[in-house]
Formats: C-alpha cells, sequence, structure tokens
C-alpha cells in the first residue's frame, strides 16, 4: 500500500476518534460539570497508533516472547512519572 494511503487512512482513523470523544455523552457531562464549577476545561488525548503488514516473513520475532533482553529507553518526564509513582527506572531485568 503507498505511502499516501496509510496517511490517508490514519487521519481518517484520527477524525473518528476526535469524532467519538467530542460525540460522548459522558464525555461532555463531565467537562460541563467541571464548566459549572467555574473552570475552563481543556481536553487533550494523545494516541500511539502503530502498524505492521501482516505475514512478513522477515519480521523479527518478538524478543520479549523469546526471553531476550529487551531494551526500554525512556525521556526524563517517563522517569519522573515513575519516580511519583514509586518505580525505580535505574534497574536492569
Amino acid at each position: 500500500m503507498p505511502e499516501a494511503e496509510i496517511e490517508r487512512l490514519m487521519k481518517h482513523l484520527g477524525e473518528t476518534i476526535n469524532e467519538t470523544v467530542a460525540d460522548s455523552p459522558k464525555i461532555n457531562e463531565r467537562i460541563q460539570e467541571i464548566r459549572d464549577a467555574g473552570y475552563e476545561v481543556f481536553l487533550v488525548i494523545e494516541a500511539k497508533i502503530g502498524f505492521s503488514r501482516k505475514g512478513r516473513a522477515d519480521e523479527e520475532p518478538d524478543r520479549a516472547a523469546t526471553g531476550e533482553p529487551v531494551q526500554l529507553r525512556i525521556t526524563a518526564e517517563d522517569a519522573k512519572f515513575l519516580k511519583s509513582l514509586k518505580i525505580s527506572a535505574n534497574k536492569t531485568l
């Protein structure tokens, strides 16, 4: 599939997610409750969408499934969040 087609499909998915959230009565009720309490509401939802081609023979095996070590890269913000949960990000498993 050409890259332009994938980009079009991803854009369509993002638009659908936005419409779904905007049209959700439950979300709109909660936002209105916050507004009624005297606050302005800013809702930012970040979605990470990944995809890969199905049935490729040259795919890398899932290292977690094979028992091989997996290196996790985290940002300073990730480390701060983990620390707030009392999770150390400095240890190697």
